[in-house]
């Protein structure tokens, strides 16, 4: 019987410590688990050379961890331009492998159709010269964020592109999906051929002066693609007309749009 008692006492101050154990408040065990994780990040190399790649204004409300080489960059900016070049400047930092990127950007608050509206004008005028006429670049706005598509003559056209949509406010963030017509002799005469078949023509010499309403032409291996708007039909039927016949020119895609008319599907 002593041993039974022995064993019902033992059990009761094991219950007892239990309940006690159970009942310490929770707080203070998730704040020593926090404050452990906040030491290991101010302890870790990767973190410091991130955060010192970040020493700017511009990213003084950004935050960065890093977790077995991941940097996870949260916060706010405000231009998109800042948040892609954070996260460029952050995967330099030594023993950074990749870069999760959820920064936000807020800057102002602007409406999908007003915000691509300022976009197209900056990209009519953008490249001013042949680079205007030979490019074909198009944006489109949903909640924020702007995809850049399209046809560019060379590299250089479509950085330039991507870099003035990424610096204006408003922009959340950045699509790129800008195609870069294939670089070659023959498609370069091609498309001045093109160029001075079309602004040759005395009814659409009109579309020359004004470098923010050019008729564009695309070229790809010799297959021409007209893109822009003109002011009748008979304009867009006289362009295919000029551009199909051009030596060397294997087909004619005309997308042109006419002024004040609905847009056909492409």
């Amino acid at each position: 019987m002593n041993r039974t008692m022995r064993i019902t006492r033992a059990s009761l101050i094991a219950a007892a410590v239990a309940v006690a154990f159970v009942s310490l408040p929770q707080a203070s065990f998730a704040a020593a688990g926090t404050g452990s994780s906040a030491s290991a990040q101010a302890d870790n190399p990767a973190v410091s050379d991130a955060a010192a790649r970040l020493n700017h204004k511009e990213y003084r409300d950004v935050k960065v961890t890093v977790d077995n080489g991941i940097a996870t960059l949260t916060g706010n900016v405000d231009l998109y331009e800042h948040k892609a070049d954070a996260e460029k400047r952050v995967r330099k930092a030594k023993g950074v492998v990749a870069v999760r990127n959820q920064i936000e950007v807020a800057g102002p608050a602007i409406s999908d159709q007003e915000l691509e509206a300022k976009l197209r004008e900056k990209l009519a005028y953008d490249r001013v010269g042949y680079g205007n006429t030979f490019n074909a670049i198009t944006v489109t706005v949903e909640n924020g964020v702007v995809t850049v598509g399209g046809h560019a003559r060379t590299d250089v056209d479509k950085d330039s592109a991507l870099a003035l949509v990424a610096t204006h406010p408003g922009v959340k963030d950045v699509i790129g999906e800008i195609e870069v017509d294939p670089t070659s002799l023959f498609d370069d005469q091609t498309r001045m051929a093109v160029a001075r078949a079309i602004y040759g023509y005395p009814s659409l010499s009109k579309y020359s002066i004004d470098p923010v309403h050019p008729i564009r032409i695309s070229v790809q291996n010799g297959h021409v693609e007209l893109y822009g708007t003109v002011d009748t039909q008979s304009d867009k039927e006289t362009a295919f007309l000029r551009a199909n016949g051009v030596a060397g020119a294997f087909s004619v895609k005309n997308y042109l749009e006419v002024a004040n008319q609905p847009v056909e599907g492409k």
